[in-house]
């Protein structure tokens, strides 16, 4: 069990502030709920149990406080091109990261909040980049010796992810990204997703807060989160983490990986107990292995801590202040 609540003294010179869900659910002011059940129904993970309520109580203060620093940086952007006497500013895209394990529910939250964010009239062209797409294809993994540690930081082609982000935050009119199947398990040949000069770009992947390595000799490089105006880390307890990831293992094999084109649809065929057991393996070895060594310690760089209960709910919040 871990927690993020400092102690003592400790607390008054914490660059956060804690609140937990009451408090936290105040701060909506008067936003309006924009999503139905059945909008909701779409965007839900397989396994997370998001509802209306978590919405509004959760994510619709999160949205209100977003469009405020939306808001803010513009007018930061505005007051630099001034100074610079550059002439008119065409706008800058807001970025914002979305981290978290495997099974913890992310890619929930960074579908609930694109959708909740493009509905504010003044930025209305939100897109999701889920870093799948910069995984080296599994040939490439294959060729590197390092297949069994897909999901892990070397296992992403970095140096494109970074580039990627950095033109749409130049501003390019288009940026293009490789495309991952979950179906196939790989990047798909041939194909690209589009990006054209967003409001705001959403970033979700398992590693997206990680810092950079410096070069070989001693120069420092560039970190994806260095372009975030914002970042989400989604926690929960490891057994709880555990648990999700099982149950929507189990979930798939019913579902996703009976289909015949699923790199998956041998775990469909074999027996419910050795299905549980390559699970188990696979989180000891492999997703709590990159949990502890890689996602967690990223957590505190995040500018937001959604802390989990072991039913998926948010009931905690940790926010950056300074």
């Amino acid at each position: 069990m871990h927690s993020f609540a400092a102690q003592g003294p400790a607390r008054d010179l914490s660059p956060f502030v804690e609140l937990d869900r009451a408090a936290w659910t105040r701060l909506r002011a008067g936003t309006p709920l924009p999503l139905t059940a059945d909008e909701l129904e779409r965007l839900r993970g397989l396994g997370d149990v998001v509802d209306l309520d978590e919405v509004s109580d959760v994510y619709l203060p999160l949205s209100r406080l977003l469009n405020l620093y939306v808001g803010a940086t513009r007018g930061l952007g505005r007051a630099l091109t001034t100074f610079l006497g550059n002439g008119e500013n065409p706008g800058i895209p807001f970025v914002i990261g979305v981290a978290g394990s495997v099974a913890v529910g992310k890619s929930t939250t960074a579908r609930i909040l694109r959708e909740l964010l493009a509905r504010w009239p003044d930025h209305p062209h939100v897109e999701l980049l889920t870093t799948d797409g910069f995984l080296y294809p599994n040939e490439e993994l294959e060729r590197r010796g390092i297949m069994h540690r897909k999901g892990f930081p070397e296992s992403y082609d970095r140096r494109a992810l970074v580039r990627f982000v950095a033109d749409v935050k130049a501003g390019k009119p288009e940026v293009t990204a490789p495309v991952y199947s979950h179906l196939t398990y790989d990047i798909v040949p041939n194909e690209r997703l589009t990006i054209h000069r967003p409001d705001i770009l959403i970033v979700e992947g398992l590693n997206v807060l990680q810092p950079a390595s410096p070069t070989a000799d001693g120069r420092p490089r560039l970190a994806l989160s260095d372009f975030f105006d914002f970042s989400v880390y989604v926690d929960a307890r490891t057994q709880d983490i555990r648990r999700w990831y099982l149950e929507r293992f189990l979930k798939l094999r019913q579902t996703a990986f009976r289909d015949p084109a699923s790199y998956f649809r041998k775990y469909a065929v074999m027996t419910p107990d050795d299905a549980l057991r390559y699970a188990e393996n696979t989180w000891a070895t492999i997703n709590e292995v990159n949990l502890v060594q890689n996602i967690r310690p990223t957590r505190g760089r995040a500018t937001l801590v959604l802390q989990k209960d072991a039913e998926h709910a948010v009931s905690r919040l940790r926010l950056r202040k300074l």
